[in-house]
């Protein structure tokens, strides 16, 4: 371990200890207590400096069932690895202890070539984010230049990240594949399983696994898919993952969802949803910080029930947009007010912003999938 500094596109300098080396990308910060693994092997944070608020990380280590990236349920080169750019903490746990401990954190971050800055003052970066909004950033070792920094960060941040982190190629998943390690359990369905098609922008293991655990019979295909070759694999409905980056750059995606609207059900979570409201004519705009943890507190307006859920997005759907197009929002932000939901006035379509299958609640919003397979007619 070496000395350290994160630079900002600001000036701000925030020292520490590196382990690993540099990293370039946006930087952003979670509020979850637990939850670091699935944190690092969400592809929605491709290329993302994050910053975790929470002081002490690894105390429980690392164990294959926390990962979220595709790897027992990938079949053709699926996203593999963390694609996180780096990682800033304020103490690293060197021995965890859980029941299903395998590693450490630090094993963890040098197999997944993660550059890691800890003892850092990160409640004070938190602030500085939340006052000036995420920006770029640069974790270097200590003695790199001014000049040095200077030349970095001018470099663009990569747009379209999606296509880093997509299946390369089509799929499939038999209904309770990936049960084994379904965290919520639930009842198996009897009876011939639904045919779901998931457009993957960078989904999540436990989408999949909440989907496989209802019954459905997955068949997973590249961001990039047409939509007349999704129409040919005759599907009952169409899942729209999560993902990283701003849906206005996934715009050959929103094309296809376009031509698939009032042709079957369809499903939307985080990128998914905001990628379904620019194909209905929406808008989206991009958030100063964003939303990142697993304590957001959201309203679903037809109950007026409060639900704790799970959040990593920077990007949100305009309300104001949605006021002369046949969609209703469904749920709110209650830090915030942004939408949190929405769903289609008259067609079986209808999407979430926030991440159903992270167990938050622990089982708030499970009930979303439910909804989905009755959209289905199963």
């Amino acid at each position: 371990m070496k000395r350290g500094k994160l630079a900002l596109a600001d000036k701000s300098v925030f020292d520490g200890m590196l382990l690993g080396d540099g990293a370039f990308g946006e930087v952003v910060f979670n509020t979850g207590m637990t939850g670091y693994q699935e944190i690092l092997t969400d592809p929605s944070y491709a290329r993302q400096i994050i910053t975790l608020t929470y002081p002490l990380i690894g105390n429980y280590g690392v164990s294959s069932d926390f990962n979220e990236h595709i790897d027992n349920a990938r079949k053709n080169g699926a996203a593999k690895k963390s694609h996180a750019a780096g990682f800033i903490i304020g103490e690293i746990c060197e021995y965890g202890s859980n029941y299903k401990y395998e590693d450490s954190i630090e094993n963890f971050l040098a197999a997944e070539n993660i550059p890691c800055l800890c003892n850092v003052d990160t409640r004070a970066l938190t602030r500085k984010i939340r006052s000036a909004g995420t920006m770029k950033g640069v974790i270097v070792p200590d003695g790199t230049s001014d000049e040095e920094i200077d030349a970095m960060l001018e470099k663009p941040l990569v747009t379209d990240v999606v296509r880093e982190v997509t299946a390369k190629e089509i799929y499939t998943l038999e209904p309770y594949a990936l049960i084994e390690k379904n965290l919520i359990k639930r009842e198996k369905r009897e009876g011939e399983a639904p045919h779901v098609v998931a457009m993957d922008f960078g989904v999540k293991q436990n989408i999949l696994r909440s989907l496989s655990s209802l019954g459905a019979r997955l068949t997973v295909v590249p961001a990039d898919t047409k939509a007349e070759d999704i129409l040919k694999m005759q599907p009952d409905g169409l899942f729209l993952s999560n993902g990283p980056g701003d849906p206005k750059d996934v715009g050959y995606a929103i094309e296809e969802i376009k031509k698939l609207i009032g042709k079957l059900p369809i499903f939307g979570i985080c990128l998914g949803h905001q990628l379904l409201a620019l194909a209905m004519g929406a808008d989206t705009y991009k958030l100063k910080f964003g939303h990142r943890g697993s304590n957001q507190p959201v309203k679903d307006l037809k109950t007026g029930r409060a639900h704790i859920s799970s959040q990593n997005h920077g990007y949100a759907v305009d309300e104001t947009t949605l006021y002369n197009l046949p969609l209703e929002v469904t749920h709110v932000s209650i830090n915030d007010g942004t939408v949190e939901g929405m769903r289609h006035t008259e067609l079986p379509i209808f999407s979430v912003q926030y991440h159903p299958e992270a167990a938050p609640g622990p089982t708030d919003n499970l009930y979303l999938f439910d909804e989905f397979w009755r959209l289905m007619g199963w």
